[in-house]
């Protein structure tokens, strides 16, 4: 079965979720719209030109389908006027939500075509990782915040570590890709999504001395 159209249709969907979460934290800063398009850029395209580059791949994705930079560039145009009339409260939870779905989507599309570039399974679940965090720290470093990533203590790219080798396990036996690439991306989004609905946490490393 050819899962060209399947991988196009998740990278689509991830450029769209990180480019939100890059174009909300954005507007949210108060940037100019050269720095708006700048952050929502970064964001879309950050992680997947990292993963082409490590992969070798050429065109890198967004130069071979320039019609992902005019829908970057359509966003930043429109979606901030009609995120003026939304409460601070509810764009932040459209930020959480936009950020787990990418982190979901471009972890399975890093992860997949590292498949299918004939890398093995710890390098997939790497490319994963890589294809879907990278693109948010560079959209934290542009505004001005330590990546959270780094620092908020709530799983991230642990739901990755969690949801890749499922994706990994089901496409070793077999099953049909779409079923394991929309496992892959339903348990890293939804973990990601429950851990800041209950306000999970990874401990310090190293743990703390008892005192």
């Amino acid at each position: 079965m050819n899962i060209e159209p399947l991988l196009i249709a998740i990278e689509v969907a991830a450029t769209i979720a990180f480019a939100l979460s890059g174009l909300i934290e954005a507007t949210r800063k108060r940037m100019d719209v050269i720095g708006v398009f700048s952050v929502t850029f970064v964001s879309a395209f950050g992680g997947g030109t990292l993963r082409d580059v490590l992969l070798d791949r050429r065109p890198l994705f967004w130069v071979q389908h320039q019609e992902y930079v005019w829908l970057v560039l359509a966003l930043t145009l429109t979606a901030p006027l009609l995120l003026q009339a939304r409460r601070h409260q509810l764009v932040d939870k459209l930020t959480e939500v936009a950020d787990a779905f990418g982190l979901g989507l471009f972890a399975i599309s890093g992860a997949s075509l590292a498949l299918v570039s004939g890398m093995p399974a710890i390098i997939a679940v790497l490319m994963g990782a890589i294809t879907a965090v990278f693109g948010g720290v560079l959209r934290d470093v542009l505004c001005n915040e330590i990546p959270k990533v780094f620092h908020d203590h709530r799983p991230y790219t642990l739901c990755i570590f969690i949801g890749c080798p499922v994706f990994l396990g089901l496409h070793a036996l077999d099953v049909a890709p779409q079923i394991s690439t929309g496992a892959g991306i339903c348990i890293i989004t939804g973990l990601r999504l429950l851990a800041v609905a209950r306000g999970w946490k990874i401990p310090a490393w190293p743990p703390q001395k008892m005192h």
